[in-house]
């Protein structure tokens, strides 16, 4: 076979409404889906360095399988981009870790563990704080210790240190005993924009610009590269595109006004995630806390849980409490085990009211006993919470307190 047969394949996009950027995109990732930015060479990576060798390289972004170059306004791409290209080329053939040494994975006991933390945070904690503009990932477990980091709405935000502590770790202990300390990694000076509220005021800003080429524009309607927003949804970019044509994955375009004229947000829905990007009048984006509220009526990709949780927020007093089946016929649901889907989407409200410190919405849903209360779950899993009767309370007393604090919040919130 020739060696141009057997030649790693690159392809060059130009980067929309800037000139000075190619997309060097391959066919996989660079280094385990890692994302980095590079302004020079002085970053122990063996690919920022070869870049930077190229006279005329002026910046190298990294993200999953596409590499971003910059270059100076006084070079033209015709010189630049074959030798790009052959240093792209050379650094992958040679080196086993083109972006240096990053963090080593877990191994044995670790490894179990780093994976069933993550799949906590994204399964339960970040479909609760995403409606923040946050998020939280576990970085590595090391003898049982589990390094959490916080990005988004959580960083630089003066509560999120005490969400971590009080939320989160008790999410995390109650379901995985196993977890020894439990460390916060997140540099919380460095945030600029605490929890999106939704109220007037300034954009929130997360300082995060998109990478030229991201996003476009055809017939009015936001383009969004695939490549880039999968990940940051979870998802590759074919289960991406394979939800958008379903309607499990939605959209909204929002056209600023006021002080945010010239502005357009763009904000993707999946069940459990949500992104937001802020679109310039001159092409440029930059990520934003998706919008905290959702809208009143049934969305498409919506999850049983967020149904309930909806639900339950507009029921009249005079209809409190529900029982598990008004409510599940109520939602549409009539098929035996009808109820034990319900109660599963009960205790995921549970679980992201804990982390928010939010009253059990879940409290107004009851059994049909002449006591009127909650199943024996209930006061079980807000007890691991560590949310439960305190005191010597009596459960009744403790619900009936707990209806009074939901009551009291929905009164707030309109």
């Amino acid at each position: 076979m020739s060696e141009a047969a057997t030649r790693r394949r690159i392809r060059v996009q130009p980067a929309v409404k800037d000139p000075q950027t190619l997309r060097f995109i391959l066919d996989a990732p660079v280094q385990d889906s890692t994302s980095v930015c590079y302004d020079d060479a002085s970053a122990d990576a063996p690919l920022a360095r070869a870049l930077f060798a190229i006279s005329g390289v002026q910046r190298v972004e990294v993200d999953g399988a596409s590499i971003y170059v910059s270059r100076s306004a006084d070079v033209d791409w015709s010189a630049l981009k074959a030798p790009i290209a052959a240093a792209i080329r050379d650094v992958l053939e040679r080196e086993a870790l083109p972006l240096g040494q990053r963090s080593e994975a877990p191994k044995g006991e670790d490894a179990l563990l780093f994976l069933a933390v993550a799949d906590l945070l994204d399964s339960e904690a970040n479909p609760a704080i995403a409606s923040h503009g946050g998020s939280v990932a576990v970085e590595r477990v090391e003898n049982s210790d589990v390094y959490l980091r916080m990005s988004g709405g959580c960083q630089g935000c003066a509560a999120s240190s005490a969400t971590l502590r009080q939320g989160i770790e008790t999410m995390l202990r109650a379901g995985l005993p196993a977890i020894g300390e439990i460390i916060d990694l997140t540099d919380h000076d460095a945030g600029t924009n605490p929890f999106y509220e939704g109220a007037q005021g300034t954009s929130p800003t997360l300082n995060r610009p998109l990478p030229p080429g991201t996003i476009d524009w055809d017939d009015g309607q936001v383009i969004i590269d695939p490549e880039y927003l999968a990940p940051r949804l979870g998802l590759t970019p074919d289960t991406l595109r394979a939800g958008m044509r379903n309607g499990d994955i939605v959209s909204r375009s929002e056209i600023g006004t006021d002080t945010d004229a010239g502005k357009t947000r763009v904000t993707v829905r999946t069940p459990v995630r949500a992104w937001s990007a802020e679109v310039l009048s001159d092409g440029t984006a930059r990520e934003v806390p998706p919008p905290r509220s959702r809208p009143t009526e049934a969305t498409v990709g919506e999850t049983l849980a967020d149904q309930v949780r909806r639900y339950l927020q507009t029921l009249s007093e005079d209809k409190v409490p529900i029982t598990y089946g008004k409510l599940a016929r109520a939602l549409g649901h009539w098929a035996p085990g009808s109820i034990a889907k319900i109660t599963k989407a009960l205790e995921a409200t549970m679980r992201e009211d804990a982390i928010t410190g939010a009253a059990f919405i879940a409290a107004r849903v009851v059994s049909r006993g002449e006591d009127q209360l909650p199943g024996k779950g209930f006061f079980e899993l807000a007890q691991a919470l560590e949310r439960g009767p305190t005191d010597g309370k009596t459960e009744s007393a403790f619900h009936e307190q707990l209806l009074g604090e939901v009551a009291s919040l929905l009164e707030q919130d309109q």
